[in-house]
């Protein structure tokens, strides 16, 4: 094959930004070493491992937490034994702390390929608990020993929160680790110059992900040649030594095909570098995806977004519960508010806007006024004398029309309160997209329009997400992540998000 040929079907560029370039913009030629005249980089022990220590210990803490505080609990700190037995609760304690932290590492729970990501960690965490008391329950009344039900009952729903909270915990510290440039996977994209781009926007969009980008490696496309060679597997690997990363990234397949893939794969060392492939697929939940190998292809079902009956109930139960709660422990709260505003400038208490609702239906939606009396009048000159008159979004940068007290209450969020009663009343919900005026949503086109599907919500994933800072592409790709991936769980998650944005808000709150 031509050297013009080659060098027209691949060569490694920095669309990604100027520090990929300056990575990788030196590495074109496929006869340049850059290795030469350099030390090789030492072999990183992969974050997989030293997170899995993380967890051990989390667990090992957690577990001795457990089983011996629920025995000083129900049995005091006086040293007792089972009955009809001569067996102490200490090592009965130590028994099953020692099965329980045994379970966990044979249930799988603590392997390398799923710790740190999605359900299937904590779910196995759950049934290796379930298994373990299962076992006690068993031995207890195969050898007669009458162990004592209030601390066998006890241990068990304490112990399955405890471990899923301690892992949580150690997800927080990963995700901090990872946003500050540690313990993460060093990648380099292997695709066309679209797809490199699209793919590392992504990872860029979310650093807590744990993938960054050490460089790009772009495959171009010539009719009726192979879009991969020996040479270029030979550059490809000098290049990961050079950038010292941990794996390949397939970022697409519209120039490499199945075969060219694994060719990538059998080039990579299997006991230090890992071969991950991207989909054509952004924006959909780990739940809805189900690999499954048929005929020896290893295919992606994707289930299309299902609001069966059961799962609008349950949504409708939990909204109507928490608004009620929230109203009766919030009152005190809502007075004093209320007593604030009204004293604070001429005007409602409360302030009534026209929002859009699910399915397009309109409906009143209740804040604490937080402007002067009149503002919506002097909203389209201000949006045109900042030029923003022709945006989606509504949002006048330091709006003069706010009150000084209107100004603490958004920072906080309390301006929002009332709008529990839209709930109660059936109009919002606690969680989904924030619903917007009419005007606004003349804006929408077909993929915007989703949004209007379900219920708006008090709090959505874009408020926890950047809140005001949000450009309208991103608050739109956010909330029909949350239409189509919707969960109880996902809501609670939005909920505690949201609770620790308004207690501590940050720059983005306007």
């Amino acid at each position: 094959m031509t050297d013009e040929r080659r060098a027209e079907r691949t060569s490694s560029d920095a669309e990604g930004g100027p520090s990929v370039k300056a990575l990788v913009s030196h590495h074109d030629s496929p006869g340049f070493s850059p290795d030469a005249g350099r030390k090789r980089p030492t072999k990183r022990a992969p974050w997989q491992r030293r997170y899995a220590r993380w967890v051990l210990l989390a667990d090992a803490i957690v577990i001795s937490l457990v089983v011996f505080g629920t025995q000083f609990m129900w049995l005091g700190s006086r040293s007792a034994e089972v009955a009809s037995s001569n067996l102490d609760y200490s090592v009965v304690s130590i028994v099953v702390g020692a099965a329980w932290m045994l379970a966990l590492a044979l249930g799988g729970s603590r392997q390398e390929r799923i710790i740190g990501y999605g359900a299937v960690e904590l779910r196995l965490v759950v049934t290796a608990s379930m298994q373990v008391f299962g076992i006690v329950a068993i031995a207890a009344y195969l050898t007669t020993a009458d162990l004592s039900r209030g601390y066998f009952l006890l241990s068990l729903p304490l112990g399955c929160i405890s471990l899923v909270m301690g892992r949580l915990l150690c997800r927080r510290l990963l995700a901090h680790r990872r946003r500050a440039g540690s313990m993460g996977t060093r990648v380099v994209l292997v695709g066309s110059s679209d797809e490199n781009a699209r793919v590392s926007a992504e990872l860029a969009r979310q650093p807590s992900a744990g993938l960054r980008v050490a460089g790009l490696h772009s495959v171009g496309h010539v009719v009726g040649v192979t879009s991969w060679s020996d040479e270029q597997s030979d550059l490809l690997r000098r290049r990961l030594d050079d950038l010292d990363a941990d794996g390949v990234l397939v970022s697409g397949g519209s120039v490499l095909d199945p075969h060219d893939i694994r060719r990538i794969g059998w080039s990579l060392d299997p006991r230090r570098r890992q071969l991950i492939v991207a989909v054509n697929l952004t924006d959909v939940a780990g739940p809805r995806l189900h690999t499954r190998p048929v005929a020896g292809l290893p295919l992606i079902h994707v289930e299309t977004p299902r609001y069966s009956r059961a799962q609008q109930l349950s949504k409708r139960i939990f909204d109507v519960a928490g608004a009620s709660v929230l109203v009766i422990l919030l009152s005190p709260l809502l007075a004093a508010v209320a007593v604030m505003v009204g004293t604070s400038s001429p005007g409602p208490i409360l302030f009534r806007q026209e929002r859009v609702g699910q399915g397009g239906i309109p409906f009143d939606m209740f804040k604490f006024r937080s402007m002067v009396d009149g503002a919506d009048t002097a909203l389209q000159e201000l949006l045109r004398a900042q030029g923003r008159a022709d945006t989606p979004l509504f949002k006048v940068e330091q709006d003069p029309r706010i009150t000084p007290i209107g100004r603490w209450l958004r920072r906080y969020s309390l301006d929002e309160l009332p709008q529990l009663f839209n709930v109660i009343l059936g109009q919002m919900s606690l969680v989904g997209p924030r619903p917007q005026r009419d005007a606004e949503v003349a804006f929408y086109d077909d993929d915007a329009r989703r949004r209007l599907i379900v219920r708006p919500g008090m709090s959505g994933l874009w408020q926890v997400s950047g809140r005001s800072s949000l450009a309208w592409e991103d608050a739109i790709r956010l909330d029909l992540f949350y239409v189509e991936n919707w969960s109880l769980v996902g809501d609670i998650a939005i909920l505690a998000k949201t609770f620790r944005a308004v207690v501590a808000p940050g720059g983005t709150a306007h």
